[in-house]
């Protein structure tokens, strides 16, 4: 297979929508290595296709995708980490990413795409794994998350259990 076909059939996999694929296991089906998916990607970026790398894998960009789009402004630790995300899978709203506002670099940007307990546990595990921190120990525990929620009312509990836990931002 050219590199030309590859990269329509990269996107095409993304298209499927069937959740984050990783840039290896896109290089195993393709019988190339990892870089050069990685380098695929960003030609299918500078194509003009909206791919966003995820901790979980690449997805095809949310920017049309259904629901209530959200901007919430948190507060915590990195021990009130997995309990703030599991507030928003919970209340069925796709946690899009995390940012913070650096003082040397502006604002930094974390994809997320966490949709699940399932997604959060996974993150959390290679949190740890990694010995990674969160963005948000930068700025002193002070951050945003963009949300897709299905509607008003997830969002509205999501934002009241947020505030009951002394996580939301206000």
């Amino acid at each position: 297979m050219d590199a030309a076909s590859r990269r329509r059939a990269i996107a095409d996999a993304l298209s499927a929508g069937e959740g984050p694929v990783a840039a290896s296991a896109l290089g195993e089906r393709f019988g190339v290595s990892r870089q050069i998916i990685v380098g695929d990607i960003a030609l299918l970026r500078a194509s003009g296709i909206e791919i966003t790398a995820t901790p979980r894998g690449y997805v095809l960009g949310t920017g049309g995708a259904a629901g209530l789009r959200r901007t919430i402004a948190c507060v915590h630790g990195f021990e009130g980490m997995e309990r703030e995300l599991n507030i928003m899978v919970d209340n069925g709203c796709t946690v899009l990413d995390v940012v913070i506002e650096h003082s040397v670099y502006g604002q930094l940007t974390g994809e997320l795409h966490l949709k699940s307990r399932r997604d959060v546990q996974e993150f959390m595990a290679r949190s740890r794994e990694a010995g990674g921190s969160p963005l948000s120990t930068l700025t002193g525990g002070i951050h945003t998350h963009t949300l897709l929620c299905p509607d008003e009312a997830s969002l509205r509990r999501t934002m009241d259990e947020l505030r009951a836990a002394g996580m939301l931002l206000e």
